[in-house]
This record gives structure tokens, sequence and C-alpha cells, in this order.
């Protein structure tokens, strides 16, 4: 209940606080490359039920749908690598978290197609709670390009998950560890 209370809480203000910098940032996107500002893509929540993912949108429109370390670094905008970089592409997602959808920490929720580590966070009851803005394996740098090591890095986090955990590791997020998502440094084959 904490927790709930806590996420809904700092999303609301996180929202007020972040209001201006995204009323700035959405017109800069749209400048930067055709399309919407905010992306929309179907992820898998709590429970294996999937729900609509918010970003502000850093890749070209109509880059395939894929993990991101299957997409090409040259799919990703100009703008898209400081929005990368800095993580501000997240913000969008604090409307998740109003929502209920989504938590400030736990496993990064992931694509439907990604079978095998939908597989692997089933296995290891992962899926039983909210997917995170931020988690452990963001703090430690390890990606959905490795499903197995993902899933037993949330396995982890599940059995430490406690409320100054989550602290420590929105600390960590903020101080700037897990940095970027890695791309692919090869050409798109799109």
């Amino acid at each position: 209940m904490m927790k709930v209370l806590f996420d809904r809480l700092c999303a609301l203000f996180g929202l007020v606080f972040a209001a201006p910098l995204m009323l700035i940032l959405i017109p800069v996107i749209r400048l930067n490359s055709r399309g919407p500002a905010v992306f929309r893509q179907t992820r898998v929540g709590k429970g294996g039920e999937e729900f609509t993912c918010l970003k502000l949108r850093t890749m070209k429109q109509n880059t395939r749908q894929a993990g991101t370390h299957e997409i090409s670094e040259a799919s990703v905008t100009g703008i898209g690598k400081f929005l990368r970089k800095t993580k501000l592409d997240e913000l969008p997602q604090l409307l998740n978290v109003l929502r209920g959808e989504m938590s400030l920490v736990g496993p990064r929720p992931c694509l439907p197609v990604q079978d095998e580590l939908v597989k692997e966070r089933k296995a290891r009851r992962v899926l039983n709670i909210l997917p995170g803005i931020t988690g452990l394996a963001q703090v430690k740098g390890i990606d959905m390009s490795d499903p197995v090591r993902l899933a037993e890095c949330d396995e982890l986090y599940l059995s430490r998950m406690s409320f100054l955990y989550d602290l420590s590791l929105i600390w960590y997020t903020l101080l700037g560890a897990g940095r970027e998502d890695r791309v692919s440094s090869e050409e798109s084959i799109d």
C-alpha cells in the first residue's frame, strides 16, 4: 500500500514539475522528425496483461516494433539521442504510474513479441508485480538483449523488494546509473 501511495504521489508531483519541460520537448520532437511526439506502444504488464506504455518518441516514425537492442542506431532521431541519454523520454510513463499500470520501480515492461523474456519472467513470478520506469536491471546496465539474465535480475529484485530498496534504486537512477538504452550500431535492414 505504501508503495502504491508513494508511486502515485511522486508521479503526480513529477508530472506537475515536468509539464513545462514536456511542453518544450514536444514541439522540438515534432520539428526534429515527422510523427507524434508521444509514442504509444503495447507492453506486457502485471499478470501478463498488455497495456499502452507512453514515452516521448526517440525514433523515426514507422521504425519496426522490436526491442531497443534490435533497432539500428540510424533509427534514433537527433533529439532522440539526447532524450534517451538523459532518460527524459520516460517522463510520460508517470501517467502510466498514475493509472496504476506501472510503478516507479520494477522490471522494465517488455514487448509482447519478446516471447523468451515473457516466458522467463512468468517462470520466475516476475509478472506478479507491476513493471517499473526504473529497476535493478537498469541500474546494473542489463538490457533486454539477454532475456535469461534480465529475468534473473528481475527475480533478484523481487526477492529484495522493499520501500527502502526502491528508494535506493531511484537514487542510483537519479545519479545516472543505467543511462541510455543500447541500440545496434549495425545499419537497419528495414
